[in-house]
């Protein structure tokens, strides 16, 4: 029964973390988007995401979060939300379902800890600003 499971692969839709300025901090804090720089609009979009790791040589984990979009337009980008810089040392895990059409997708973003940060950045395509990217 499994084999007749076909999962499709997810193309040109990634995670992106971007530091920007919050005057609610009045410091520079990274944001998770998600970016879809396919042809098509991605529809019922769910991400749940949730950090863990180790700290100190002790197990940490964060609740879990859980954001819904109704649509994502083709070749654009949502902001999901704000990653905690006491967070960056653990991994941030990102899962995204969503669909295109009838067909549903899924996958499973990481940020591995100490990942993001300013000395691993790239540009990120659509937003056209400096940011670390999962694919």
């Amino acid at each position: 029964m499994k084999k007749d499971i076909t999962i499709p692969e997810v193309e040109n839709v990634f995670l992106a973390a971007v530091q920007e300025w919050s005057d609610d901090f009045m410091e520079k804090v990274w944001y998770a988007y998600l970016v879809n720089d396919s042809d098509f609009n991605l529809d019922g979009v769910m991400v749940v995401s949730k950090a863990f790791g180790t700290i100190e040589g002790e197990m940490k984990k964060t609740s879990v979060l859980r954001h819904a979009f109704v649509e994502v337009p083709a070749v654009s980008v949502v902001k999901i939300e704000m990653i905690e810089k006491s967070l960056l040392v653990l991994n941030n895990e990102f899962m995204v379902t969503f669909f295109i059409g009838n067909t549903l997708y899924d996958k499973k973003f990481i940020f591995k800890s100490n990942l993001i940060s300013e000395n691993n950045t790239e540009e990120v395509p659509i937003l056209f600003v400096d940011g670390v990217m999962v694919k």
